[in-house]
């Protein structure tokens, strides 16, 4: 059963994917959903946010071998998901 909670602890956990397609289908039968379109707006604007980003910190943390880049990449991924 898809439902807002579930949407909710799947978004907790980082899956932004999963939760938001949860609240398409919650959306889809009830088209009226508030919390539902609120949700979709947030995460759609995050994978926008970072799509392009993604693609460049993928080949940065293919081609990490210093402590430093490591550094670099954890505090990206704390920005990226905070």
């Amino acid at each position: 059963m898809q439902t807002l909670t579930l949407a909710n602890i799947y978004e907790l956990q980082g899956l932004k994917e999963d939760a938001l397609e949860i609240y398409k289908e919650i959306l889809k039968k009830d088209p009226s959903n508030a919390d539902a379109k609120i949700a979709i707006r947030r995460l759609s604007g995050m994978r926008k946010k970072f799509l392009g980003v993604n693609n460049e910190m993928k080949t940065f943390f293919i081609q990490m071998e210093e402590e430093a880049e490591f550094i670099q990449f954890e505090r990206w991924l704390m920005k990226a998901w905070n």
